[in-house]
């Protein structure tokens, strides 16, 4: 079968599947299920010949049941009928309680597909290629297709998971990791930046045997507290050949703001999860169930706070190495929020090398209403002299519209930017901003202006709004209806920001 129609089978079942109410994310945790074990039972045949140790059929206490099927895709592929469906849904159960990596990938599965036909029809398509043999890219591709259908699915909700593909890639293209380094990414979703990182390095630098083996197995690590999207994630790796099916799993389920595990990395390239406020939900005395605001106690942290994104800009601070690099994506209020906000932007600016940052449009993200940013900043030794020195600007929201359908941000858009933070040599940078291009879209600021900013505000721009000033620069009306849209979002978020405020 060729690439093409490999893709194009996978995807119309897709559409089949959805016209009978299995929606994209039901059916992609199902292929993940069955990819894991059909390539798992390639492993253990000629050429490859490895030891798979897969459980019997466990009882509802978790124990194996003595003389019972083996959990593995030779049994499965055998079954038929009603037995098919009742022997996979207690299957999925019994591979749920294991340990290691193959607990993680069938962590709280369920079987979605009740038609044990539909179900059927989908392990032959599965069972009739060789999947080990299939390249990287192609089964990297089916997957992604998937994960990004499955974002752009807005009853789903995963499109909280997901960062625009572009804009990934144009901040790796930035950092520029190379061999050897440890890349981590402390909310890693479906493992965007390890993708784009992975691809860059090959893309970039001709590797050894030592070089390629650390690729694979050492240089990747994250936290995803989601079962689901930490099930993905994994599959997404193996697919594109990081990671071994039956080693030790890079990621860790544990919040990853709970505690400083001691680990020092090169890069962290992240997009935390939008939300300012971290919570947990708890039983009252009524029985009703209420969220709890709740507050890191980290002695490694600057400052003490409940807002999410502070306490993850601190946990991704505690994370390098000196002069580890880091690119992260934060909204708005981390710019300009007083408190502990400002106490968080003046200790990252003393301490490390906060040197670009990128203002983003609105329309890029599923998750509406949200105006964001990426800091780019390089950690630094103990000094008494604050590292940051100039703070560089580029304005890419100002006068830009996308929206998620018509108009989505590519890397092509971000390729001047790129250009501007001059990845090969960040000393040598131009100022496109002058007195007399005003509209220059790249600009400095020194250290001691900031400074001097009310609360260190970072909220800079200075861009004219061309549609405030000429009727005739108006977007287009469904980019302009998108924009209202994004707007009244932001304000009701912060509208209910105030009014958890005043119930407390």
């Amino acid at each position: 079968m060729t690439e093409s129609s490999l893709i194009s089978k996978v995807w119309n079942f897709a559409n089949v599947l959805r016209d009978d109410g299995v929606g994209y994310g039901d059916y992609l945790e199902q292929i993940t299920y069955l990819l894991f074990l059909k390539m798992a039972d390639e492993l253990t045949r000629p050429p490859y010949n490895k030891k798979m140790d897969f459980p019997r059929i466990k009882d509802l206490e978790g124990n194996e049941i003595e003389d019972g099927d083996f959990c593995n895709w030779e049994t499965l592929s055998k079954k038929r009928g009603a037995e098919l469906e009742a022997y996979y849904s207690q299957m999925l159960r019994s591979l749920g309680t294991e340990k290691g990596i193959l607990g993680q990938i069938f962590t709280k599965s369920q079987n979605k597909i009740q038609d044990p036909s539909k179900l059927l029809r989908v392990i032959d398509m599965i069972g009739k290629e060789q999947w080990t043999m299939v390249g990287a890219d192609v089964k990297g591709d089916i997957y992604e297709g998937l994960l990004e259908k499955n974002a752009s699915d807005t009853k789903s909700g995963a499109g909280q998971y997901f960062t625009p593909r572009s804009l990934i890639q144009a901040m790796v293209a930035c950092v520029a990791p190379e061999p050897m380094k440890s890349i981590h990414d402390p909310s890693c979703g479906t493992g965007g930046f390890f993708l784009a990182a992975y691809d860059y390095i090959i893309k970039n630098h001709e590797l050894n045997k030592e070089q390629k083996a650390f690729l694979k197995n050492n240089t990747f690590s994250g936290n995803e507290i989601v079962a689901g999207t930490r099930r993905l994630c994994l599959m997404n790796m193996f697919l594109h050949n990081i990671g071994e099916i039956d080693g030790d799993t890079f990621i860790s389920p544990n919040d990853a703001l709970i505690a400083d595990e001691g680990n020092r990395v090169d890069y962290v390239l992240a997009n935390p999860p939008f939300g300012k406020k971290s919570s947990m939900t708890i039983t009252n005395e009524e029985g009703e169930q209420e969220k709890q605001e709740l507050s890191y106690n980290r002695q490694d942290f600057w400052a003490t706070s409940s807002n999410k994104q502070l306490n993850f800009l601190q946990h991704i601070r505690s994370l390098l190495k000196i002069n580890g690099e880091a690119a992260v994506v934060l909204p708005d209020n981390v710019l300009f929020e007083g408190g502990s906000g400002e106490t968080v932007r003046k200790e990252l600016m003393k301490t490390t090398e906060l040197h670009t940052i990128l203002r983003l449009p609105t329309g890029i993200f599923y998750a509406h209403g949200v105006k964001a940013n990426v800091l780019f900043f390089d950690n630094k030794p103990a000094s008494k002299e604050a590292w940051t020195q100039d703070v560089w600007i580029y304005d890419y929201r100002t006068n830009v519209h996308h929206t998620l359908k018509k108009n989505t941000m590519k890397l092509e858009d971000l390729k001047d930017f790129i250009k501007c933070y001059n990845p090969s040599n960040r000393n040598d940078r131009k100022e496109t901003w002058s007195e007399e291009t005003p509209d220059g879209r790249w600009r400095k600021y020194s250290y001691d202006e900031i400074i001097a900013r009310d609360k260190t505000n970072l909220d800079i721009f200075w861009l004219k709004d061309k549609s405030l000033a000429d009727l005739d620069n108006l977007p287009d009306p469904d980019v302009l209806a998108s924009e209202i849209i994004e707007n009244i979002e932001a304000g009701l978020e912060s509208f209910r920001v105030i009014q958890k405020e005043l119930d407390r």
